[in-house]
């Protein structure tokens, strides 16, 4: 929402946020310059796209609350894990749906947000739905038999390459770096690296060759990673995330 603000996609005024707590509602408000609002059916008649962003166990309840507010001129998105279009069409009798996997990175406008559509999609949601998503970090349209993998991936992603970050800087540490000055430098490099894949420039391999000099430090760094089950461990880590997922959408 404020990066939609910020943006200038969007003025606070054209703005609904249903909240429940009286004090966020107010701190919303006050922070935002948008509207608020203490019951989500009064969502439905202030908005065309509404952003569904409470927990997959309370979705169910707020899609019967506005159910009947809802009529085939909107666009409702889901970012409620493991929710299924099919589930949410069941329920929503008019309206078109969108399912929604972005990730913490939304806060500082970085976020990899995945979407699909449902079966009632207009021709021009998905330019809307990209637009808007684009608004805090880039967006990909994808299957929904693939959301299981990208919740993996870069929903739980952000917390997988911070725990490498997190071992990185303690094994700084651990050689003699001021806790504060190891944590510095893993944020900076892993940064710094991340910035120059996503400008296209080099891809991972031709990154790493281009750190790598011959007998150097880094190929001596490099024998231990490549003779280490690392690959076979990240495969692991997100195939258990991944397999939780589906069980949630069971």
């Amino acid at each position: 929402m404020a990066a939609l603000i910020a943006g200038g996609r969007v003025a606070p005024g054209k703005v609904c946020v249903a909240e429940i707590a009286e004090e966020k509602r107010a701190l919303l408000n006050a922070r935002h310059g948008v509207n608020v609002a203490g019951d989500a059916a009064e969502v439905p008649d202030a908005a065309s796209v509404v952003f569904l962003c409470v927990k997959p166990q309370d979705l169910d309840a707020v899609l019967a609350r506005i159910a009947g507010r809802v009529t085939d001129a909107h666009l409702l998105v889901s970012v409620a894990a493991g929710k299924r279009l099919a589930g949410l069409e069941r329920l929503l009798p008019r309206g078109r749906v969108a399912r929604v996997m972005p990730n913490l990175a939304a806060l500082v406008g970085q976020s990899m947000s995945v979407f699909c559509l449902g079966r009632r999609a207009a021709p021009d949601d998905r330019a809307v739905l990209t637009e808007l998503l684009s608004c805090f970090g880039r967006a990909l349209e994808l299957p929904e038999t693939q959301f299981d993998a990208v919740t993996a991936l870069s929903g739980s992603g952000p917390a997988f390459f911070a725990f490498f970050m997190q071992a990185v800087a303690e094994a700084g540490a651990r050689l003699g770096l001021a806790p504060a000055d190891a944590g510095l430098l893993s944020v900076q490099t892993m940064l710094g690296a991340a910035v120059l894949l996503a400008r296209g420039e080099l891809n991972a391999q031709a990154l790493i060759e281009a750190v790598s000099s011959r007998k150097g430090t880094t190929v001596a760094g490099r024998e231990v990673l490549e003779h280490s089950d690392l690959k076979d461990l990240v495969y692991r880590t997100l195939e258990a995330a991944a397999r939780r997922s589906a069980e949630l959408s069971g």
